[in-house]
């Protein structure tokens, strides 16, 4: 019951907002979020580790004749996933309380969380497919009214049609593999016997709607314009989650459904195509002076190192024996991710409100006005830059070992991303915190409100905790890693 709790309460709490037009709702809607955060702590505590998928319900739950399952339950990863949504959608939400948002602003935020926690939580292709799109809806509306400038709508249909267009081809490959399988239910589709000419076809096709959603070059040119309009909620709904699904479904659907095709050409493609996104996008963030605009493409460059992983330690699993070090690495580095970049959008949207401006060259001496914002802003900088004790050192160390295994001139590459990391997050902060600010406007300023110092310092908590003791997410990801690459090499 403790799944079905944990699924049903955001889509609840949404249509009470939705119905609900008073002041009180963010208060609602952080109430809700904040107790589907402790159900969620609770799921963790009694869950047993290397016991495969627990709290299942509807398994067995077949509707006729699609043979589709309403069958739900929590591994390792999923695991993963839902304490990164459920963490972070609390403080997306009281990151909004000082924007007057209206009740359904909030409901929609909830909508999303139910679809996310729908999609890390099914076992059946369909159910998994039906959630995707879900969380299509409510990012959509998000972006749409509540974005700024005047082409957010034009951008926001480029963004809607992109991504719409890439699930069609995942739902095409799921029927597929269905008719081989005949049912939905994930271990159904596990065991599906596809031809190696088949997987090829398949393993495209679902690249395509998990690519378009990280997303992989050149898959990306949805993504910077997507994330400089929308609201500062809804880019952190985008890079702190909502891509992490494309992640999910590479390990969860990918791996596990074309083993042959990844240990061919269409693995090595894949891995070259993150790879290069890694640079491409790193070398774009370096020189750009919007600040939201920078913090996208760093998203793009993290989540091409996180993609890279997952294809080197599937690539090294067919072709050598059991890699696990690509997947723990992609696991702890999703989780380290969504914390560090929700992060820096709120750092960004601080600033933004400050200065009043997106652009970097116009902001400039706010440390000196604002020293407790300039030391959190800088722990959550350093933890970006995957500084040793910070969470994303783990991760990226996992990540990079996993492509040494494969390629070193691709390491090499991959290896890039620290170094132009810490160019353009050090430029980030040493523009807005130390450059040559307007002496009348600085005067004016002071530090930021209680209210931001403890959203704040929660993910820098996080931030932090993690970095040191990162047993816990290592011993999840351990598990899932083994379960799917078994898959691989049966």
């Amino acid at each position: 019951m403790l799944t079905l709790t944990i699924l049903l309460l955001p889509i609840i709490g949404s249509g009470l907002l939705f119905a609900f037009r008073g002041s009180e709702s963010k208060y609602i809607a952080l109430g809700i979020a904040l107790i589907e955060f402790i159900l969620t702590a609770f799921l963790w505590y009694g869950f047993k580790a290397n016991s495969g998928i627990q709290y299942e319900i509807g398994q067995g739950l077949f509707f006729s004749p699609i043979r589709s399952t309403a069958h739900f339950g929590v591994d390792g990863l999923s695991l993963l996933m839902l304490l990164l949504t459920n963490t972070l959608v609390p403080v997306i939400i009281y990151s909004a309380f000082k924007d007057e948002r209206p009740s359904g602003f909030y409901a929609l935020i909830l909508l999303m969380q139910f679809g996310l926690v729908g999609i890390f939580t099914s076992l059946d292709g369909l159910l998994f497919y039906i959630f995707w799109e879900v969380t299509l809806v409510p990012i959509w509306f998000i972006c749409g009214l509540f974005g700024t400038g005047e082409n957010r709508l034009r951008i926001n249909l480029k963004f809607f049609i992109y991504t719409f267009f890439g699930s069609l081809f995942m739902l095409v490959a799921l029927i597929y593999v269905y008719l081989q399988a005949g049912s939905f239910d994930l271990q159904a589709l596990y065991s599906a016997k596809i031809s190696s000419e088949a997987q090829v076809v398949v393993f495209w096709m679902l690249f395509l709607a998990f690519a378009i959603k990280l997303p992989v070059f050149p898959f990306h040119t949805w993504q910077a314009d997507t994330y400089a309009m929308a609201p500062t909620q809804g880019s952190m709904l985008l890079a702190g989650i909502m891509l992490k699904m494309g992640v999910f479904g590479m390990i969860k659907y990918l791996l596990p459904l074309t083993p042959e095709a990844i240990g061919g050409v269409s693995g090595y493609v894949a891995l070259s195509l993150s790879v290069i996104g890694i640079v491409y996008a790193s070398l774009i963030a370096v020189v750009q002076k919007d600040i939201k605009r920078l913090l996208a493409f760093s998203s793009m460059a993290h989540v091409g190192l996180i993609a890279a992983g997952i294809f080197s330690g599937a690539i090294a699993t067919v072709n050598y024996g059991l890699d696990l070090t690509g997947i723990e690495g992609a696991s702890v580095q999703m989780l380290a991710h969504g914390v560090n970049v929700v992060g820096l959008f709120y750092v960004a949207d601080i600033l933004i409100k400050k200065f009043k401006t997106r652009d970097l060259t116009q902001m400039g001496g706010l440390a000196s006005k604002a020293p407790v914002f300039a030391v959190l802003f800088m722990i959550i900088s350093i933890a970006t830059m995957a500084v040793p004790l910070t969470n994303a050192f783990i991760g990226e160390f996992l990540l990079l070992k996993s492509i040494f295994t494969i390629s070193t001139l691709g390491t090499i590459f991959a290896g890039l991303t620290l170094i132009l990391c810490a160019v353009y997050v050090t430029k980030m902060y040493g523009m807005s915190m130390f450059g040559r600010g307007n002496e009348e406007f600085l005067e004016k300023q002071q530090d930021i409100s209680i209210e931001a110092k403890v959203g704040l310092g929660a993910l820098v908590v996080l931030a932090l905790v993690f970095g040191v003791y990162p047993q816990p997410l290592l011993n999840l990801s351990s598990e899932s890693a083994t379960q799917i690459l078994t898959l691989l090499i049966k």
